[in-house]
């Protein structure tokens, strides 16, 4: 078992100690150590706390993945508070119902990222419908009255009133290293370190809340399971606000002492020359991030000898897929996984499992953690062989949901078992294989889709009655969103219906298809039959 530090504060002053002087983060001409980081940490948390972060105060960080984020994330936790990180993709109206949520104190964002102006939409946002009935004049941001401050990570001149990441260092001088010292150290190992959002059946997103210790022991298991070292060069495709790339990705480097190559959008030539360039060993990422690299026109010319371990998973993956990723990117281990943000890594293949294995299962439970099939209904464990919900408990799983004793208690039972909604069988060996879905949830390239949230913008449209939203299968993206429209405005068109929904959704969410229907099939009690429209819908593929 692990004997790892009870707190990121204290993972990443030990990390410091034994690797002081390895490379920890190379992000372009930025090259980090982790003597260094810590250094960057400890600066950043004074800034912070110099800007008003209390103990226990929650800070919202939107921006892609970079040296910037890493810093940010860990001296979120150094000064005591809560991170809470954000889809890049996500709108203005998305950012601001996390952060009026939370409660948010400090907004860490890059604005202009992909030539958006990101502070624009959150003010934006936050001055129309609700959000706008909250705060006072005054307020840095009408309808975010619990804001402190923002600190804008990005080129070019801050907007009036925000902090340019560049230049905190003279604000981190008003708060002396003692204090966030202080902060650091009274830190305990069941104190919320982070709160993800995740979509929930209901529409609305919920906040999935983790202690440190929840935290670093998923991605404690990880690193052990894959065999992560010091010698690793961790190429990070993973975004840092999904729990793939931040807690099996940032946390599992700290705890290792691997080098951090964090990519802030997936480029495919530029992954490859870096990969080459760098040495890399290690490239987690969704079945559709190898794909791209096998269509890769540079592929041939690239050496790619160093790569030696890729974890893959979200969608179903082929023999074919592990076989090639084998051959012609050069990994000698190619691993499948399961897990959620709820528990980030539940079951995972391991080192020297056959191919067939790797592809036709999610490997088998962790070490620390149980899993079972149940009746989903009467929560009865099922022999080996028996279809039912996944169900499991260990100590990754989640301390419950932001502000939602309800769906907390519907989610994890009295007995602490995690009730994921998936259904599967295990094997005589323990090998967990997912068959379908109790909810709606369907996964493109990488990303959960939960309907229930889409429905509900695209009901918001002027013309629209009512829509339902399925996944459908697509080769590039393994799913995306097919939504049947019943209109009440025959002038409304598909094109409509997408324009719409892109300005209230992140592009993962948005639709890719649109079917309009005279009336959705429903049963006696007026439940939407989505099985009805899977059914009458062969699978589809789409490139848009």
């Amino acid at each position: 078992m692990s004997t790892s530090p009870g707190t990121l504060p204290a993972t990443l002053r030990r990390a410091a100690d034994l690797h002081g002087d390895r490379l920890a983060v190379v992000d372009g001409a930025t090259r980090l150590t982790y003597a260094g980081l810590l250094a960057e940490v400890r600066e950043t948390a004074r800034a912070f706390v110099a800007l008003g972060v209390q103990p226990g105060d929650r800070v919202c960080l939107w921006a892609p993945n970079s040296w910037e984020w890493v810093v940010s994330a860990l001296a979120t936790s150094y000064a005591g508070a809560t991170l809470v990180p954000l889809n890049t993709r996500y709108t203005g109206h998305e950012v601001v119902d996390v952060a009026v949520r939370t409660r948010a104190t400090l907004l860490v964002m890059a604005d202009g990222f992909l030539g958006r102006g990101q502070y624009d939409e959150v003010c934006a946002a936050a001055s129309e419908g609700a959000a706008s009935e909250l705060g006072a004049e005054g307020d840095l941001v009408m309808g975010l009255p619990d804001l402190r401050a923002v600190v804008r990570i990005g080129d070019g001149p801050a907007p009036a009133g925000v902090v340019p990441f560049a230049g905190h260092s003279a604000i981190a001088d008003r708060i002396p290293l003692d204090e966030v010292e202080q902060r650091a150290d009274a830190l305990t190992t069941v104190e919320v370190a982070d709160i993800l959002f995740t979509s929930g059946t209901t529409g609305r997103s919920k906040g999935v809340m983790s202690a440190h210790s929840q935290t670093i022991a998923a991605a404690d298991v990880w690193a052990r399971t894959c065999a992560v070292t010091a010698a690793d060069r961790y190429l990070m495709v993973n975004p840092f606000f999904h729990a793939f790339g931040y807690k099996a990705g940032i946390v599992v480097c700290l705890l290792t002492g691997a080098t951090m190559y964090p990519q802030a959008t997936f480029d495919v030539g530029a992954t490859l020359r870096l990969v080459s360039a760098e040495r890399i060993t290690v490239l987690p990422g969704a079945p559709t991030v190898f794909h791209s690299l096998f269509g890769a026109p540079e592929l041939p010319a690239t050496d790619l000898s160093s790569l030696r371990l890729a974890v893959t998973g979200a969608t179903t993956v082929p023999v074919a897929l592990v076989e090639r990723m084998q051959s012609e990117l050069s990994f000698d281990t190619v691993l499948t996984a399961y897990g959620m943000t709820e528990c980030v890594v539940a079951t995972m293949c391991r080192p020297g499992d056959p191919d067939d294995l790797v592809a036709g299962t999610c490997g088998a439970a962790v070490e620390g953690l149980q899993l079972r099939i149940t009746d989903p209904h009467t929560g009865e464990a099922l022999p080996a062989g028996s279809v039912g919900e996944v169900r499991m408990r260990g100590p990754m799983v989640m301390l419950g949901y932001l502000d939602d004793d309800e769906a907390t208690a519907a989610t994890i039972d009295p007995g602490g078992w995690l009730h994921s909604g998936d259904v599967g069988t295990l094997d005589d060996g323990g090998h967990l294989r997912i068959t379908d879905r109790l909810k709606d949830m369907y996964i493109s390239g990488g990303f959960n889709v939960y309907p229930a949230e889409v429905e509900q913008v695209l009901g918001r449209l002027e013309g629209v009655t009512e829509a339902a939203v399925i996944g459908v299968a697509d080769e590039r993206l393994g799913e995306v969103g097919l939504a049947y429209v019943v209109r009440r405005d025959t002038d409304l068109t598909a094109a409509d219906v997408l324009a719409f929904a892109r300005t209230r959704l992140a592009n993962f969410k948005v639709p890719k298809q649109v079917a309009f229907v005279d009336a959705l099939p429903r049963n006696g009690s007026g439940k939407v039959l989505k099985q009805d429209l899977r059914q009458a819908q062969e699978p589809t593929r789409s490139n848009t």
